[in-house]
């Protein structure tokens, strides 16, 4: 199951034909059990009426959700570039020296950064999470030896 969900569109052919053969048995089914003309009934007139109104429901959630995540996204985004040039401004408050060793290591942090939002196999993800624990220990620690102790 999990190779499906990593293959999305595997999983939409595979859905699509499992659905498909389901109604086909369905209707085979009815017309072997009820030979009688199902169309004509007026309860399969609300059955098909509520059921496609859930399936709206159920497409503009799956939308309604998709968009909200997409922005939410966004704006983690640009919460982090804001906080990173903010950052590489204030550096200017160091000595020359730490301060250009500084820059460097936020330049790594942040190309870090921007190769996490690119895709990634699950291996290369761990390994940037990895490179970017790092770097951020190495900016601390640059940081650290100027902040005043409380």
């Amino acid at each position: 199951m999990a190779f499906l969900v990593d293959h999305p569109l595997l999983f939409f052919v595979v859905s699509l034909v499992v659905l498909w053969l389901s109604a086909h048995l369905g209707a085979f089914l009815r017309r072997w059990r009820h030979p009688g003309a199902l169309e004509d009934s007026e309860d399969y007139s609300v059955i098909l009426g509520a059921t496609l109104t859930l399936l709206g429901l159920l497409v503009g959630f799956t939308f309604s959700m998709a968009a909200g995540r997409y922005d939410q996204r966004k704006n983690y985004e640009e919460e982090e570039a804001n906080a990173i040039g903010t950052e590489y401004l204030r550096v200017d408050l160091l000595p020359a020296a730490d301060a250009e060793r500084v820059r460097g290591l936020l330049r790594e942090y942040l190309h870090l950064r921007i190769l996490y939002y690119s895709r990634l196999t699950p291996e290369q993800l761990q390994q940037n999470d990895t490179d970017t624990a790092q770097s951020q220990s190495r900016l601390w620690a640059a940081i650290t030896r100027w902040l005043p102790l409380a």
